[in-house]
């Protein structure tokens, strides 16, 4: 049974005559007339009572005639989800972030992507960076923003943006810190830290900051949560080093630390060998005209 078949059979019902049935669909009289018989032999049984001056339905013409409407309509509205999907109306978009990316304002992007395409469904994850690597690779997300290390970018994934963020020691009010602004990093070695632990990225580029420097830090909490640890901080149970965006929302002290490189390296990564999904692309425009 073909879509076409269905069609035929549809414009003869509704019109109840082959030559203005064939006439609707575009046909010749007999190139119709065979397309209906056809579907007749198909299905076994007469699907009409031809006389000399009607058409009708047969009974199994009748319990076929509702069946044709549902599958000719249901083609019909896949092809034009197929076309909303090619031009952006409709999608969806799989999305990861690690806990501490402040990078973009990503709310606001998505909130840009969700008023300027409605139709697309965005599925956000926030997982460390290795948890992250693994879903792009399986597919489970089309993209993610992670936090970046010393080592390579795993095989299989490419680098889509790449973004450089301060890092800067916060102190609570009272702290003994926070009547400076600048502080070398040997004078840290004395500082109690509250360390931010949640897989790799913030954490190993924090750890090789300052190994470089030949500082050992006191760690007497280490938690999982920025909040958490800002917290901490606040209530002065020790220092901390965070991306400086968060340092400004915080309202704590901001230690600016004397040191070369005091930056850490975020990216947002896709699949190396896979094209962007249409939502995927759409997302990636955002970002390279954000004010748009």
């Amino acid at each position: 049974m073909e879509f076409r078949q269905l069609r035929h059979f549809l414009a003869v019902v509704e019109h109840g005559h082959f030559t203005r049935a064939a006439e609707s669909v575009h046909l010749s009289q007999s190139a119709l007339s065979a397309s209906v018989r056809a579907l007749e032999n198909e299905l076994g049984t007469p699907l009409f009572e031809r006389t000399t001056r009607s058409v009708v339905p047969t009974d199994a013409g009748k319990v076929l005639y509702p069946y044709a409407q549902r599958m000719l309509g249901e083609a019909q509205d896949a092809v034009a989800a197929v076309g909303r999907l090619r031009t952006g109306e409709l999608g969806t978009l799989t999305l990861g972030t690690v806990q501490t990316f402040t990078a973009v304002d990503l709310p606001a992007l998505l909130a840009r992507l969700h008023g300027r395409f409605p139709g697309i469904g965005v599925t956000l994850r926030e997982a460390t960076t290795d948890e992250l690597f693994d879903a792009v690779t399986t597919a489970e997300l089309d993209l993610a923003f992670v936090a970046l290390d010393a080592r390579p970018l795993r095989s299989g994934l490419t680098a889509l943006r790449t973004y450089r963020e301060e890092l800067t020691v916060v102190a609570a009010p009272d702290h003994p810190l926070a009547a400076v602004t600048d502080i070398e990093m040997h004078d840290l070695q004395s500082c109690s830290f509250v360390d931010f632990q949640a897989g790799t990225g913030l954490q190993t580029t924090i750890e090789s900051l300052f190994a470089a420097a030949g500082v050992h830090r006191h760690i007497t909490f280490r938690v999982g949560d920025m909040d958490r640890l800002l917290e901490l901080v606040r209530y002065g149970l020790g220092v901390a080093v965070v991306p400086e965006p968060i340092a400004q929302r915080s309202g704590l002290r901001r230690i600016r630390m004397n040191t070369g490189n005091r930056c850490r390296t975020l990216a947002l990564v896709g699949r190396t060998n896979a094209s962007p999904s249409r939502a995927a692309r759409l997302f990636l425009d955002l970002l390279t005209d954000p004010i748009a």
